[in-house]
């Protein structure tokens, strides 16, 4: 099998970290996002959205990073996925929750306009606008994820044992470190995120994005 990817993209670190994790030998393949590789005919071709993640299987092409979790799991059997159908449908809810709700306004509205130009507003109005619509949704979303997902006492999204849900969720959470964001008024939240670091392979596979972070540290930005 082999991974199309980049280390920047916060939608490749998620199936990065779970494949290194359950040591599913894949065949690493960045495709060069700052110099548009993506977008060109051959990757194109693979992915007519033109981003990463995709995984490719013989013939079999798969593209979104939550679909990719998933088979890869059930690839190999991952507890991470469990069979049972109510847990199973836990994992499915988290992690459409996290792509549609969380990650739209922490990620999308907030995080990547200050920090990725091709996502700046034309206007300084319209940046402030947008700003200040994703960090008043990321809060609320961050609450929900720190007094009901994690709140009940679960050191995990689906309860006491890890998921595809939290490989997923967390390289949009660890987001919100980049732009400033200590998450302290999110305990849960904080020590979810410190579980998920602690992970063996976390360093090797954030070490792109902590240095890229690095160098914005001098930036001010609207944290959350």
């Amino acid at each position: 099998m082999k991974l199309y990817y980049h280390p920047i993209s916060t939608t490749s670190r998620p199936v990065m970290l779970f494949a290194a994790e359950s040591r599913i030998p894949l065949e690493m393949q960045v495709v060069d996002l700052f110099t548009g590789e993506h977008v060109q005919p051959p990757y194109a071709a693979l992915n007519p959205n033109k981003l990463v993640p995709t995984l490719q299987d013989g013939d079999f092409i798969l593209t979104e990073n939550s679909a990719i979790l998933k088979y890869l799991a059930d690839k190999i059997d991952s507890p991470a996925y469990p069979r049972d159908l109510q847990q199973r449908a836990r994992v499915n809810e988290r992690m459409d929750w996290t792509s549609t709700q969380l990650c739209s306004d922490l990620v999308y509205a907030l995080v990547y306009p200050q920090i990725f130009d091709a996502h700046k507003r034309r206007s300084d109005e319209a940046q402030s606008a947008t700003l200040e619509r994703g960090q008043a949704r990321a809060q609320a979303w961050l609450k929900v994820l720190d007094e009901h997902v994690l709140g009940p006492g679960n050191n995990y999204l689906c309860g006491d044992a890890i998921t595809i849900a939290d490989y997923h969720a967390a390289s949009y959470v660890a987001l919100a470190e980049v732009i400033g964001s200590d998450l302290s008024v999110y305990p849960k939240v904080k020590q979810w995120l410190a579980r998920m670091k602690a992970l063996k392979s976390w360093p090797q596979v954030y070490q792109v994005i902590d240095g890229f972070a690095a160098s914005l540290k001098d930036r001010p930005m609207v944290a959350v």
